[in-house]
């Protein structure tokens, strides 16, 4: 209980606030599908792995820039982490995932929110197959981060936020197609709370974050594109009247 009253603690634990906050406004806010068409995936991907390696590089040195609760159980697990640092880093991760959510909520357009950057696994993805996709991105994140922030390979933040960015961009560019790529519960869990979508969430406790849902991926939220207008047939079953004849110049045929 000693480190609770120090101040380093709490810092580290703002810290992990603010970077999961600016995590999930820029990577779901990246991820918003402003015009219609296909969305891009190595835009989404690079925007997440681009915001995990600012955040290491700007947060390493106080709190080690977890901004990831998978991340925070594995040096739980590695003894590298108390149970005290753990439970406030996971309840700040949450906290600040779902602050970012509520701010790109909040300052998007109605018809551009979407599902706010919800992961999906793909229609052809069962539930199995997308927790099998996850466990195996997230094992890959995990495993750069301890062998980046290993004291032998320097182990310094500022060497490792750009192989931990890349790590991440390259889970995204692969699992974006099978589940949305969550790789980070929290970023995963924010979405779902602001959408109230809990469909299959265990998928991303068990993995990273898959959320089901017909269509195509939502890891990158869509602005649905408008739907060709219907034309209504005339009543009755008859066909349409004829249109009278356009002619160009604007005279009118002799008369016969």
């Amino acid at each position: 209980m000693r480190e609770l009253r120090s101040s380093s603690f709490w810092r580290a634990v703002l810290a992990e606030f603010l970077g999961s906050l600016l995590y999930a406004l820029l990577g779901l806010g990246a991820s918003l599908r402003w015009s219609p068409g296909p969305p891009s995936v190595l835009g989404a991907a690079l925007a997440f792995g681009l915001a995990q390696a600012t955040l290491v590089q700007a947060l390493g040195h106080v709190s080690g820039g977890h901004i990831n609760p998978a991340i925070t159980l594995a040096f739980l697990l590695a003894s590298q982490l108390s149970v005290a640092r753990a439970l406030g880093y996971l309840l700040a991760q949450l906290l600040g995932a779902l602050a970012g959510a509520g701010v790109l909520y909040g300052v998007t357009p109605a018809p551009i929110r979407g599902t706010l950057g919800l992961s999906a696994l793909h229609p052809g993805v069962g539930p199995g197959q997308g927790t099998v996709v996850e466990l195996l991105l997230t094992a890959q994140f995990v495993l750069c981060v301890f062998a980046s922030f290993d004291e032998r390979h320097d182990g310094r933040p500022g060497s490792a936020a750009l192989p931990v960015g890349l790590s991440l961009a390259l889970g995204h560019i692969f699992g974006i197609h099978y589940t949305g790529a969550g790789m980070n519960p929290a970023r995963s869990f924010a979405p779902a709370v602001i959408t109230r979508n809990f469909a299959n969430h265990w998928v991303s406790g068990a993995g990273g974050s898959p959320q089901p849902a017909p269509g195509p991926p939502q890891s990158l939220s869509a602005c649905p594109s408008p739907a060709p207008a219907a034309v209504s047939p005339p009543r009755g079953g008859g066909s349409p009247p004829p249109q009278p004849p356009q002619h160009l110049g604007g005279t009118r045929p002799p008369l016969a």
